[in-house]
């Protein structure tokens, strides 16, 4: 690990690490929030989850700075590496995993879970970045090259079962082929098919046909068009949200003044509907300040990509950003009710060791490509 020669550091992207900072800040107030109540009527420790994302950010934190350090060019050499050990981890996740909520994504580390599929999102990020490098490597059938590369990591995710998951790295490996110049036919044509596969396996589990998708899944996927279809049961997540958000009005209930949390309407809300509790408490104008600094996270990722010294960079920016723009959309989009609920967590608001580590180790990449803008002076 060589030192980071000192004219590098004016190119350190400032503005990015305070956005950052920002959002993990309110986590820690929202995080607080959801789960104070609850912890002190089961006479816990109120602080419990704030604590441990401290901890979880600590472990990030070292890990970005590990990342930082190391020069992400050497890291070609060990994408192969990477993706053979994370497609392991993913098989023996299936095999010795933690099992929760009907879900086997997690080993149990001490007192803390990883979760691998989040550890896999940065290594897949890497691959594709070494493979869509070089040009025209990719063109005409070989479009679907990249496609493969994901389909073993992705197939042990949807098996675990985790859905939500596996739509980003569908949407990570398509704005990178996009980016690398890959054809917009092509691609649309690609997603068609994906599409109508999807349409088909959802309608085969159904009518239990063939079970492609968990019974829960489809109930979920179900309550997505119509929640108050079942408004007590697979329903209920959305609704409560969607009160939630809308309760709040212009300025919020106030910090810890949301009803919908505090009364636990709201499910999950320290977890997957953590923006709902924000929404609620800060109301439109907070909620917007938050959407807001998501864009600019994702603006000045944008821009360490437009200013990469090289393809590779570039692509690995263009990965990260991505990996920030599908979980915010997918996030968001499920609590006010225009997405599917997937269970996919909002990056740095979301209690979560596994997410907050990925997200962490995603800027690091994005700090990393941003240093080394610059071509070296002789």
């Amino acid at each position: 690990m060589k030192e980071i020669p000192r004219r590098y550091w004016r190119n350190l992207d400032i503005p990015l690490i305070l956005a950052v900072l920002g959002l993990f800040l309110l986590g820690l107030f929202v995080i607080y929030s959801a789960s104070a109540s609850r912890l002190i009527n089961l006479n816990s420790d109120p602080f419990y989850y704030v604590k441990r994302q401290v901890i979880a950010a600590v472990v990030g934190l070292t890990g970005l700075i590990a990342i930082l350090s190391i020069d992400y060019r050497v890291w070609r050499r060990w994408a192969k590496i990477g993706y053979f050990l994370s497609i392991l981890l993913l098989g023996a996740t299936l095999v010795m995993g933690r099992i929760a909520q009907g879900s086997q994504r997690w080993f149990r580390l001490g007192s803390f879970n990883l979760q691998p599929s989040e550890i896999a999102k940065i290594v897949i990020i890497v691959v594709l970045a070494h493979y869509l490098e070089k040009p025209g490597s990719f063109q005409g059938k070989k479009i679907l090259y990249p496609f493969l590369l994901i389909t073993v990591p992705m197939a042990l995710i949807i098996l675990q079962p985790d859905l939500g998951t596996s739509i980003v790295f569908v949407g990570i490996v398509f704005a990178m082929t996009y980016v690398a110049g890959g054809n917009i036919r092509h691609l649309g044509l690609i997603a068609l098919i994906g599409i109508v596969a999807a349409t088909a396996a959802i309608l085969l589990s159904y009518y239990k046909v063939v079970k492609i998708i968990q019974p829960y899944q489809l109930r979920r996927l179900l309550a997505f068009i119509d929640p108050y279809s079942d408004p007590t049961d697979s329903g209920w997540n959305v609704i409560q949200s969607m009160v939630a958000i809308g309760s709040g009005g212009f300025l919020g209930k106030g910090y810890l003044n949301g009803t919908q949390s505090q009364l636990y309407f709201l499910p999950a809300n320290h977890t997957d509907f953590i923006f709902s509790v924000a929404a609620e408490e800060f109301g439109f104008v907070g909620a917007s300040l938050i959407l807001c600094t998501y864009a600019f996270l994702i603006w000045r990722g944008i821009k360490i990509a437009l200013l990469a010294k090289d393809r590779f960079g570039t692509l690995l920016a263009v990965g990260c950003v991505s990996y920030f723009v599908f979980h915010l959309i997918i996030n968001v989009g499920m609590t006010v009710g225009i997405m599917p609920v997937t269970g996919l967590p909002l990056p740095f608001l979301t209690y979560g060791g596994s997410t907050l580590l990925t997200s962490l180790m995603a800027v690091g990449i994005l700090l990393n490509v941003g240093l080394r803008r610059q071509k070296i002076m002789f």
